[in-house]
C-alpha cells in the first residue's frame, strides 16, 4: 500500500485534502492511504523517522518558525526517494520548490481534478510506464483505457467495464466514438470491445471473452465488419 502524508497549517485544508485523496483512491482503485495528517512540521519529521512514506503533500507557507521549503530540505535528509508535492497560494516559491526534487507544485485553492491529475502522474512515474486515460464525463472522471474490457450501453448511460469496477456516464456511442483509440471496436448495438483485452471468440454463440473472464456479444449487424478486423489482426491475449 502507498502511504501519503499531508502537512498544512489549516485544519480545514487537512480535512479537505484527505477527503479528496480518499475519493481519488476509490475512483481509480488505488491501493493507497493518507497515513498521516498534521499541521506541525516537527511531528511530520518525527513520523517519517519511523514510518514508510511514499509521497508528502506539503504547504510552503506554514505558520511556524520555518517555511515548507526548509521542511522539505529536512525531509530530504530523512528520505531521498519520497515524492514531494507542494501546495500553496504563493506562486513566487515555485522555482525554488523544484530545486528540491519536487514532483509537482499545486496552486491553492486545490481542486479534486488538479489533485487527481497529480496522483495519476505520480503512479505512472512510480510504475515506470505511462498510462493513457479516457475522460468519460463532464466531471473529468478518468479511466485507464488499458483496464477497460468493453463499453456497454444501458439506456441513456454507458458502462465502462474494468476488472475492478464499472464506471457509469451519461453519454452515447455517437458522442464517444471519435475519442476512443483504434483498438476499441463496435461489435454490437450495445457493446464496444477493447481488442487489446480480448482472449477468445465463440462464433456459435457470438460471444467475446475478455482477460478478466467477462463477456460481451457480437450483433448480426456488426459481425461481418468485426470479424474482418479479427482476421486482419489475427491474435488475442
Amino acid at each position: 500500500m502507498l502511504n501519503f502524508v499531508i502537512c498544512d497549517d489549516s485544519e480545514l485544508m487537512l480535512t479537505k485534502l484527505s477527503k479528496m485523496f480518499d475519493s481519488i483512491f476509490i475512483n481509480h482503485n488505488i491501493d493507497g492511504q493518507v497515513s498521516y495528517c498534521t499541521s506541525n512540521y516537527q511531528k511530520l519529521l518525527d513520523y517519517m523517522i519511523d514510518n514508510p512514506v511514499d509521497a508528502v503533500f506539503l504547504d510552503i507557507q506554514l505558520k511556524s518558525d520555518i517555511n515548507g521549503l526548509e521542511v522539505a530540505r529536512r525531509i530530504r535528509e530523512l528520505n531521498k526517494d519520497c515524492y514531494l508535492i507542494f501546495t500553496t497560494g504563493h506562486l513566487e516559491y515555485s522555482l525554488v520548490a523544484y530545486k528540491l526534487k519536487t514532483f509537482d507544485y499545486i496552486a491553492k485553492p486545490v481542486t479534486t481534478e488538479r489533485l487527481e491529475e497529480t496522483v495519476l502522474r505520480l503512479l505512472e512515474d512510480m510504475n515506470g510506464q505511462p498510462k493513457k486515460y479516457l475522460k468519460i464525463d463532464s466531471k473529468n472522471t478518468l479511466v485507464d483505457e488499458n483496464e477497460v474490457q468493453f463499453i456497454k450501453r444501458e439506456g441513456m448511460k454507458l458502462v465502462y467495464h474494468t476488472p475492478t469496477k464499472d464506471y457509469e456516464a451519461y453519454s452515447s456511442f455517437n458522442k464517444i466514438k471519435d475519442m476512443l483509440p483504434s483498438n476499441f471496436i463496435r461489435c454490437h448495438k450495445s457493446f464496444i470491445a477493447n481488442m487489446n483485452n480480448l482472449v477468445n471468440i465463440e462464433p456459435v454463440t457470438n460471444t467475446l471473452l475478455f482477460e478478466d473472464s467477462s463477456v460481451c456479444y457480437i450483433g448480426p449487424k456488426y459481425k461481418k465488419s468485426f470479424m474482418e478486423v479479427i482476421n486482419s489482426n489475427g491474435n488475442f491475449k
